[in-house]
């Protein structure tokens, strides 16, 4: 008899007949001799729904109020599925994530995981009941309702998986695994059997909407295996554990991309020591969070400075710059929030060299310009104009061979 955590996300629970199918896939999972923690998420659009009912109420909404609000979506699911389980004579028992003492702390909206009084699960499952857990929600240390932010369930589930040392944490979706890039850039486009944390994790924060990169990083530190499958049709999904050393990988095993992104540059700033602080402590203290960075000094002893945003955040980034250009007497600010990251992802990148000089030459053969490149151990990231990702995503998984089952 083995443990396993199973989450379902707001698409897999989104009507009365999804939740009474997923209980069928509880009830056979328990027929096979498993035991079984089911964390769900609220029914898709119904936290759109409530936040709608909050804006009504408040311009701002006050942030803990909020989580009491939101939290009850979860509650929903939880409550139905197991009405559902009790339906099919499948004894089950839910619990909000303050029943089941998922401790937190206090940050409104985007709260993490402390530790986890696994005590009442533990009784229940000895018990042969299958166990459901709202996601998404906890307490803090003085019982306030806290939310763990957008996704958080796949957080909810991974951190009961650790607690509970469950044998697999599997996450259900509407896609059946992890593809190489997304199916409707590239149609050709391949699930994958296995992948790394680390390219997960790669994945996740270049735009790769899959998995919550927080849940990721929580069963990377923890060494919980993860497998996303799809709550729709039968399959082995994809394996998400750490990389084997004797297994060959291949050298790349996914193209993410970012629509999201704008570019911002301040031209003809001194080049003098502190000017890198000088522009993106202003920026800091605005809550902007700035990625791909590039600095080129001129001859005239002045420098550009050039930055990527997330694009929602480019008008209100650049009115920043702009102050901060007279401040430094600096010539100029532009931008452009018609560009896209590009990466691609492997650990297969630490034993082979070349993988940079063929990026860099397919997109040149497909008269695509590079605006800006950024490197790690496992990942090679492009800015490109917007209107070339599709013919860039293709080309690249087309040369690097992704679209080839041995891979």
């Amino acid at each position: 008899m083995a443990l396993f955590v199973y989450k379902f996300g707001g698409t897999s629970v989104g009507s009365v007949e999804r939740i009474k199918a997923v209980a069928g896939k509880i009830k056979k999972a328990k027929e096979r001799g498993d035991d079984i923690v089911a964390v769900v998420s609220a029914m898709s659009g119904e936290t759109n729904r409530l936040t709608s009912l909050a804006e009504q109420m408040q311009d701002e909404p006050t942030s803990r109020e909020m989580d009491v609000l939101l939290s009850t979506g979860e509650q929903v699911t939880m409550s139905l599925l197991s009405m559902a389980l009790h339906d099919l004579d499948c004894p089950a028992c839910s619990y909000t994530g303050g029943q089941v003492k998922i401790l937190t702390d206090s940050m409104h909206s985007k709260a993490r995981v402390r530790e986890i009084d696994d005590s009442n699960i533990k009784k229940d499952l000895e018990q042969g009941l299958v166990v459901v857990v709202a996601g998404f929600q906890g307490v803090d240390e003085n019982g306030n309702i806290t939310t763990l932010g957008r996704g958080g369930s796949d957080t909810t589930a991974v951190a009961l998986a650790t607690a509970l040392k469950a044998k697999e944490c599997h996450i259900y979706t509407d896609v059946d695994g992890v593809y190489t890039t997304d199916p409707r850039v590239e149609p050709k486009a391949r699930r994958l059997d296995k992948i790394t944390f680390e390219e997960m994790l790669e994945m996740a924060s270049l735009g790769s909407k899959v998995l919550q990169i927080r849940s990721v990083e929580f069963a990377g530190k923890y060494n919980v295996a993860l497998r996303v499958l799809s709550t729709f049709k039968e399959g082995n999904g994809t394996l998400i554990t750490y990389e084997e050393s004797e297994m060959e990988r291949a050298l790349i095993s996914g193209i993410a991309f970012n629509r999201d992104e704008a570019k911002l540059t301040i031209t003809g700033v001194p080049d003098v020591p502190g000017v890198a602080s000088k522009i993106l402590c202003p920026v800091a203290d605005e809550n902007i969070e700035v990625d791909m960075i590039i600095q080129n000094i001129a001859a005239d002893a002045t420098t550009d400075f050039t930055f990527t945003v997330h694009r929602n955040d480019y008008q209100k980034t650049k009115a920043v710059l702009e102050e901060i250009c007279k401040n430094l007497s600096a010539k100029q600010v532009t931008g452009d929030d018609s560009i896209v990251k590009i990466s691609i992802v492997g650990v297969g990148m630490r034993s082979h060299a070349g993988i940079a000089s063929t990026m860099f030459r397919v997109l040149a053969d497909e008269g695509i310009n590079i605006r800006m490149i950024s490197t790690s151990e496992i990942k090679i990231s492009v800015v490109v104009d917007e209107k070339y990702l599709e013919l860039a995503v293709r080309a690249l998984h087309k040369a690097f061979d992704l679209d080839k089952e041995d891979q």
